[in-house]
């Protein structure tokens, strides 16, 4: 006959207690997390509940946060694009009706007088291309001035890498421009009277004239320097400072330098002024977009309101063949923004469908399967209530020992 295990009667140290407590503490740990998982939705609301999970998905939620701010960017960037765009829609026009104008002055049925109204409406035309572009604005950054800011670095020197027809052919190089003060944006068209020596510029901005006597230049044969200043009775007057080249004859290369089709305008303007937006449109550091914002306005465009004759109708070819120019111009810059606005739309699609799968796998990895931890947590109600019901009892148990005492 087997003999039965003695299970000795102990007062002082529980046994049955200490097991049963350790076992309920364990459960009540496990239930408190359930409950904060239950409460807050999450599966990981520590490190200690997925160090790994959680290391996976703190990156991928700021993926997530930055893939959202760069769709808003994006965004952001069509409506300044647009606010461009828009502004340019009316310059457009203008240049439309400038050229109906020089049209209509080109058509001898018309009066010195008739034609003198037509100036007049176009100076006024091209006063408002200027005033357009001073009022187009977004978030206080300038579209149509050629630097964002307008706060190009004041300087007086215009290089001529900077001038608008580049490089020249005709034996000079213009190498310099100065001016008495910062006031130096402009465009200045040549004539030259070869018969007499004499080289006429007109200024663009309120077409004012001055000349200068090429018989008083010191240029004599190639490598040498000179200078000569265009006195306008009003507003600045621009040094210009010349090299003559290899090829070099006589001052009379002045003349054919600056009045050659190709370079019978030179277009000067501040430098230091950044006209390019940078759209962070991804996440990540380079996932960057650049838009450039040029310059359009009357003193970047090429007609020549000042060589308009209204006793002479011929004068209105030359000026039709600008504006056809300046309008070839803007419809490039708008394609340019067009162009810019329409991939940003592809990006913020793009942008969407990467939000919603980062997304979708972060919920993966962080949220929790409510179904699935209701049966857990169902399981340890119930655990919890059997181990306070077993501790209970083991703590009753010794009790017993007195039955010994009687």
């Amino acid at each position: 006959m087997r003999k039965g295990v003695k299970k000795p009667m102990r007062v002082n140290t529980n046994v049955a207690a200490l097991t049963a407590m350790r076992n309920l503490t364990t459960v009540g740990t496990q239930y408190t997390k359930s409950v904060e998982k239950l409460s807050s939705g999450l599966r990981i609301n520590r490190a200690g509940d997925d160090a790994a999970g959680l290391s996976i998905s703190e990156k991928m939620r700021a993926q997530i946060k930055g893939i959202n701010q760069a769709s808003r960017n994006a965004q952001d960037a069509i409506s300044m694009i647009q606010t461009a765009e828009g502004a340019l829609t009316e310059v457009h026009s203008m240049l439309q009706r400038m050229r109906e104008l020089a049209v209509q002055f080109a058509n001898d049925t018309l009066t010195s007088d008739d034609r003198d109204a037509i100036v007049t409406e176009l100076n006024e035309l091209s006063e408002e291309i200027d005033a357009t572009s001073d009022r187009t604005t977004f978030n206080e950054q300038f579209l149509l001035k050629g630097a964002l800011d307008n706060a190009a670095t004041a300087v007086d020197t215009h290089q001529n890498s900077e001038l608008q027809k580049g490089s020249f052919d005709a034996n000079i190089l213009v190498t310099d421009i100065t001016y008495a003060n910062d006031d130096a944006e402009d465009t200045y068209f040549f004539s030259y009277d070869a018969a007499n020596d004499l080289l006429t510029a007109v200024r663009q901005s309120d077409g004012a004239t001055a000349s200068y006597d090429t018989t008083t230049s010191t240029l004599v044969a190639p490598g040498d320097t000179d200078s000569f200043t265009l006195d306008f009775a009003t507003g600045t007057d621009p040094t210009f400072a010349l090299e003559a080249l290899a090829g070099f004859t006589d001052v009379d290369d002045i003349g054919t330098l600056l009045t050659t089709a190709a370079t019978n305008s030179l277009r000067t303007a501040l430098t230091g002024g950044d006209k390019t937006a940078q759209y962070q449109v991804g996440p990540n550091s380079a996932d960057v977009f650049t838009v450039d914002f040029d310059e359009v306005t009357a003193n970047s465009l090429t007609f020549n309101i000042g060589a308009l004759d209204p006793g002479d109708s011929s004068t209105a070819a030359a000026f039709i063949d600008e504006v056809d120019a300046d309008i070839t111009t803007v419809s490039t810059v708008r394609s340019t923004l067009g162009a810019g606005q329409n991939r940003l739309e592809h990006a913020i699609a793009n942008l969407g469908v990467a939000s919603e799968n980062m997304t979708a796998a972060e919920s993966r990895i962080r949220d929790l399967d409510m179904a699935q931890e209701s049966v857990n947590f169902t399981r340890l109600q119930i655990l919890q209530q059997a181990g306070v019901s077993v501790l209970a009892q083991a703590n009753a148990s010794p009790q017993t020992v007195l039955l010994l005492l009687q």
